[in-house]
């Protein structure tokens, strides 16, 4: 508000500036010296205010931009504010001691999935390839006994095997 003021005041002065010079020069004109010199350092002291008012303008201007700044710094601040107190809060729910007990408990869940994954996958020890290749070698052991060889002498005589009988092939029939 300030700042539309003091635009306004210039517009006045500014207006009042040329006024006085067109009437200064009228002075000169009608020989009134005197009087145009007393115009003239009126007009001068207005210049001098219009200056002095174009830097209340800039000061007001600055204000303006430092206080939007400051505002702007209000907020983060009061967003800061509200994230540490978030934090606070968490910190208090969880405790470190509680992060490093479920961390190790994720750990030792994440070790028992890989040696199920491990044994569902039959990756195994060389102890256990050791024990199957034992168990497969008394298996195959087991399994040895030949059959007893029999005590009759082999015909010497091989029958001749019976002719096959041919089959007429079946006739094709085109559908109709």
């Amino acid at each position: 508000q300030q700042r539309d003021k003091l635009k306004q005041y210039q517009k006045r002065i500014s207006l009042n500036l040329e006024r006085e010079r067109a009437l200064a020069r009228q002075l000169l004109k009608e020989g009134k010296k005197e009087k145009a010199m007393l115009l003239l350092k009126k007009k001068r002291y207005q210049e001098q205010l219009l200056d002095k008012t174009e830097n209340q303008i800039s000061n007001l201007e600055r204000m303006v931009q430092d206080i939007e700044f400051t505002q702007i710094e209000m907020k983060v601040i009061e967003g800061l504010k509200i994230g540490n107190e978030c934090l606070n809060k968490m910190h208090q729910v969880m405790s470190i001691e509680e992060v490093e007990r479920i961390i190790g408990e994720t750990q030792d869940a994440v070790e028992y999935q890989r040696q199920i994954d491990e044994i569902l996958a039959g990756g195994l020890t060389e102890e256990d390839e050791d024990a199957i290749l034992e168990e497969l070698n008394t298996i195959t052991q087991e399994q040895m006994e030949l059959p007893e060889v029999p005590s009759e002498p082999l015909p010497e005589q091989i029958p001749e095997a019976s002719p096959v009988k041919n089959r007429p092939k079946p006739e094709l029939v085109a559908a109709s």
